[in-house]
């Protein structure tokens, strides 16, 4: 297992229809480190946004797409995805706020 900090986990929020949809539930969706653990994942969101309190996390593992261009095939980059709930008395998530 890599020594991954708490800056490095999350990599970028996932902006679709359904993970906006699931903001009124306070669950959050973000891409994240593939090596990263639900509970590096929990830290990295309380450390990086003040006043949040994640309840669980949840973890998607994405495998890359195969790619063809002309006789070559290749594989795009496998992803991570995490699925945080946060509890009740949390603060919402300030990225998401303008969306």
């Amino acid at each position: 297992m890599a020594d991954i900090k708490y800056y490095d986990v999350i990599l970028k929020p996932v902006v679709t229809e359904k993970s906006m949809n699931e903001m009124a539930e306070k669950k959050y969706t973000f891409y994240v480190h593939t090596d990263a653990t639900k509970i590096q994942i929990k830290q990295a969101v309380e450390k990086m946004f003040e006043g949040t309190k994640v309840a669980s996390v949840n973890t998607l593992n994405l495998q890359g797409k195969s790619k063809r261009r002309g006789y070559t095939f290749g594989k795009t980059v496998n992803k991570k995805k995490a699925i945080v709930q946060l509890t009740e008395d949390s603060k919402e998530i300030e990225i998401f706020s303008g969306m």
